[in-house]
């Protein structure tokens, strides 16, 4: 029993400060600049912003 208890109060502790480490990791250096321009990352001139170009479940509803 107490090896389950400190594999529990162990991933308790550790899981929410490596969370918060890369928080701050990611805080001060800049990934949260320009989330707008992430955003749009994956679209192309193939696949444009705004238009449906899979066809899913009977295709486009238009």
């Amino acid at each position: 029993m107490p090896v389950i208890a400190f594999i529990l109060l162990g991933s308790v502790v550790l899981l929410p400060a490596a969370a918060l480490l890369a928080l701050r990791w990611a805080a001060t250096t800049g990934q949260f600049r320009c989330t707008d321009k992430a955003a749009l990352l994956p679209f192309d001139d193939v696949e444009p912003v705004g238009f449906e170009t899979d066809r899913i479940l009977g295709g486009n509803r238009r």
